[in-house]
């Protein structure tokens, strides 16, 4: 089966989402993964297409004329005092434009609080035909595998899955035996990047490589093959975001070069059948 690939929002930050598909299209790539949910932070730009109608006209306009796909929206985040339904006009979009999934992270302290939210958020995106998928981050409340799975397997909810970050996996410094633990189903798509393999001691060294300065799959770093072989064959949506290379050859090449480089990548280390009977 064709492994299929989606440009992911924070590869190509500076590129609206019909700009984005066009992109993606002339690439090569099977999908797009948008942030149509604003978080503020700064120099990001806000695509929120519930407020944009033009835009939203583009982006049906661009996905409809180059067959691109919609895999997935971001960023539902679940924060202290968040109300999940500030979350609905960006999840009517994605239902409108065919999307898949609604990516997913907890950045609160309070547990029962981030579960009960959770499971809202599932509830919400449930009438939309929407998967919810958990993402652990290293620098969030929730940052690793076992944390992630607690949340799954309290909230309860069908809608829900686990997504897997390659880059924040290796940092999070889990096991990928512990993989073979977690429900196939939970699996619906994950973010292939790379970067270095020594995992900076400094929350804000951390957050900057993830943000600004990871790695095409070619270069030396992460074991990216012993993650992924340990997953199903699902979509994977290249999250790279690497401010120079893409100042320096335009989004376009860069996005070009993330998905070559992926291919040759996983071309060179197969999947072997033995792992987790896959």
């Amino acid at each position: 089966m064709k492994r299929q690939f989606s440009l992911a929002h924070l590869t190509v930050l500076g590129c609206p989402p019909p700009e984005q598909t066009y992109i993606a299209a002339r690439a090569g790539y099977d999908f797009v993964s948008f942030r149509l949910i604003y978080m503020g932070l700064p120099g990001e730009p806000n695509y929120g297409l519930a407020e944009n109608k033009e835009m939203l006209k583009q982006t049906k306009t661009a996905l409809d004329e180059t067959g691109v796909r919609l895999l997935d929206i971001e960023l539902a985040r679940i924060y202290d005092g968040v109300d999940p339904k500030r979350y609905v006009p960006a999840m009517e979009v994605a239902a409108e434009l065919g999307g898949r999934h609604v990516l997913s992270s907890i950045w609160t302290d309070d547990r029962n609080f981030a579960i009960e939210r959770f499971a809202e958020l599932c509830d919400l995106a449930k009438p939309f035909g929407l998967t919810v998928e958990l993402e652990f981050v290293p620098i969030a409340s929730v940052y690793n595998l076992a944390g992630a799975l607690d949340v799954l397997r309290t909230a309860k909810r069908e809608n829900a899955g686990l997504m897997i970050d390659v880059h924040h996996f290796h940092r999070s410094r889990d096991k990928v035996e512990d993989l073979d633990m977690v429900p196939r189903e939970w699996f619906r798509y994950l973010h292939l990047c790379n970067a270095p393999a020594e995992i900076p001691p400094w929350k804000q060294e951390m957050t900057r490589i993830l943000r600004e300065e990871r790695l095409y799959l070619s270069e030396d770093g992460i074991d990216v093959a012993s993650i992924v072989n340990r997953l199903p064959e699902i979509p994977c949506s290249i999250e790279l975001p690497n401010v120079k290379r893409a100042q320096e050859l335009g989004y376009e090449e860069f996005a070009r070069r993330c998905l070559q480089t992926a291919k040759d990548y996983l071309a060179s280390h197969p999947r072997m059948q033995n792992i987790s009977g896959l």
